[in-house]
């Protein structure tokens, strides 16, 4: 890792600059990524944020949406500017297969990659690294990386605020989860302090679902819905069909898992969807119970302790099943 005077060195005058970041990207990639994005343009810097596919419509709202790229839908140019780049930033994951189609763009290109990252065992694909798995969300280390390694707090106005807090409060789980430390409130307060509406934020993201994906969390949660019981799990598994019935489209899942781990006495939950060319999971735990190990070692993925995913190319029934059988591995953590 470089140290604070070498960071000031490298962007000490203006460099061409991309940010990128996961597929499908979540609060915390899309935060994280803006908030630097703003950031990195009032240094002077020219700065791009390239993604590799769309995101969940509750986050169109964010500052900086129109400033988006996206891969697909003008590569030429987009390749341009990795061929032409000073630094590339990588925020929010530890494994370059994780940008999906970017992956060979990123791997290829000739500048440095710079990682801002929260997840367990990254990849050695980064000439920096800005990484800690304590840290709650990627946003926060972004926040720590302007206000602590360039000592520039003041430079955080509203627009990099917001961005910041929509990536921390998605990744907490509006602060309920264990990651959600003090310094995750004292950063939080300092957000609210540069001008981040919190209310505002909550409305945008959790009071902005449309009528079709109400219907298709309560067809989910009366037909999708199973519960183990002497394993104190819960899962749904949703087939391409249910996705059809519903039109559903990036974001209409998010946070349906959690649905599952609300049931008192739940201890692991899983979300299995087909989404035709591969069955993708995600599995929320409480305590100790490792899912990040479950996902590393079964499911092609990982993540954190309390939430990972993962992907398999079998049938869905076939993954589900797969899923049952290795419960009985974990049952002292289960029961």
């Amino acid at each position: 890792m470089l140290t604070g005077e070498e960071y000031l060195v490298e962007l000490s005058r203006p460099k061409k600059i991309i940010i990128t970041t996961h597929h499908k990207p979540d609060g915390d990639a899309l935060g994280s990524s803006l908030g630097l994005y703003y950031w990195l343009k009032k240094k002077g810097h020219d700065v791009h944020v390239i993604l590799s596919s769309d995101f969940p419509t509750f986050l169109d709202w964010m500052p900086g949406r129109e400033e988006l790229l996206f891969y697909t839908q003008d590569p030429s140019y987009c390749q341009g500017l990795f061929d032409t780049a000073d630094i590339i930033f990588c925020l929010d994951y530890s494994a370059l297969s994780r940008t999906n189609i970017l992956e060979p763009v990123i791997r290829d290109a000739k500048a440095p990659k710079w990682m801002i990252d929260h997840h367990l065992e990254p990849e050695d694909f980064a000439q920096v690294c800005y990484w800690d798995s304590n840290a709650a969300a990627t946003a926060q280390l972004v926040f720590k990386f302007i206000a602590e390694v360039f000592e520039d707090k003041a430079a955080i106005d509203e627009k990099i605020a917001t961005c910041l807090y929509t990536g921390i409060m998605t990744d907490t789980g509006s602060f309920r989860f264990k990651s959600t430390t003090s310094e995750v409130h004292h950063i939080i307060a300092a957000l609210l302090e540069a001008g981040a509406r919190n209310w505002e934020i909550h409305e945008q993201i959790y009071n902005s679902s449309t009528e079709n994906r109400l219907k298709f969390l309560g067809y989910s949660l009366l037909n999708c819905l199973e519960v183990i019981p002497e394993y104190h799990t819960a899962l749904f598994s949703l087939s391409k069909e249910d996705l059809a019935k519903f039109n559903v489209t990036t974001g209409d899942t998010e946070g349906l898992v959690n649905y599952a781990l609300s049931i008192k006495g739940i201890r692991l939950a899983g979300l299995f969807v087909d989404r035709t060319e591969l069955i993708k999971l995600s599995l929320r735990s409480i305590g100790d119970i490792p899912c990040n190990e479950i996902c590393k070692k079964h499911f092609n993925g990982g993540g954190h302790l309390n939430a990972a995913g993962g992907n398999s190319t079998e049938e869905l029934s076939e993954v589900v099943n797969r899923f049952k059988s290795i419960l009985p591995e974990y049952k002292a953590y289960l029961t």
